[in-house]
């Protein structure tokens, strides 16, 4: 089927998500929607962040006629993604969730770090996934409040420089207040990355934790359940080659486009071309 798969997420982080969707999904032609007008999710209200999940996927669904939808944030799987398989059961749907699981089977002390936003902490779906988990590893669990907004800002020229200054701040502050990081007995040697966010400024936090710690995304185990979900619905398109990226990808914002725009070409190389502005009404 030649539909695009739809993904969203409040702002540009979804876009370490479609990195492997695109990889794991050569001929897919992909819709991207950034909510960036409403970013970030994780300080929003649970009300809040429902209601735009569900007006994202109508317009999604109705505008672009979308196969599956991924719903590439953390704060909008944790909130909504259970009232969206209910209204919409014929629609292959995935979400993210903290990758425990994955770090657990990384960790060689036991003990691992998870960063996220307040609003997917917070959340009834992260608690009863840190509960599967309890007395299996041990997990200390940080919301770093405002890092999705700084790594927001930083795609626009025009506070680039406060935000990474801003973004290095708020990684010190966060990981200090941790705890240790490390290969030693009782220390963290395993991050889990708890928003797609977090993706893009892996390097500073590798540097910052050192080479010898295990930093955990979501976006490879994301893109292979994608895969089998259109395989297993006789959904993969059928194109026998696949297009060029600029032909193959279209990215929406309902913020700002500039801000797209820089993003899409530092960590897509997408040209200004494959970036639009949404809807006024979504």
């Amino acid at each position: 089927m030649n539909a695009p798969i739809g993904v969203f997420d409040s702002g540009i982080g979804g876009l370490s998500v479609l990195q492997a969707l695109q990889s794991a999904l050569p001929h897919e032609h992909f819709v991207y929607l950034a909510d960036n007008a409403h970013a970030p999710y994780g300080e929003k209200t649970d009300l809040f962040v429902r209601q735009r999940t569900h007006a994202i996927t109508r317009y999604l669904l109705a505008q672009h006629q979308i196969k599956a939808l991924v719903v590439a944030c953390n704060t909008a799987t944790a909130a909504a993604i259970h009232e969206l398989r209910a209204q919409h059961p014929q629609l292959p749907l995935v979400g993210v969730e903290p990758a425990l699981k994955p770090a657990m089977a990384l960790s060689q002390t036991g003990h691992i770090g998870v960063i996220a936003t307040r609003g997917t902490m917070a959340s009834d779906k992260f608690a009863r996934l840190l509960d599967s988990v309890q007395g299996k590893a041990r997990f200390t669990v940080q919301a770093c409040n405002g890092l999705a907004l700084a790594i927001e800002q930083s795609t626009l020229p025009q506070q680039a420089t406060q935000a990474q200054e801003r973004i290095t701040e708020l990684l010190v502050q966060y990981t200090s207040a941790m705890g240790t990081f490390g290969t030693g007995p009782s220390q963290m040697d395993t991050l889990v990355l708890g928003c797609t966010h977090y993706v893009f400024v892996e390097k500073q936090l590798q540097a910052l934790l050192g080479p010898d710690v295990r930093l955990v995304s979501t976006g490879e185990a994301v893109a292979r359940q994608t895969r089998r979900l259109l395989e297993a619905a006789g959904l993969l398109r059928s194109d026998p080659d696949p297009p060029l990226a600029t032909q193959r990808i279209q990215l929406f914002t309902t913020g700002n486009l500039d801000g797209l725009q820089a993003a899409a070409e530092r960590w897509l190389g997408l040209s200004a071309d494959s970036c639009h502005q949404a809807p006024p009404q979504i």
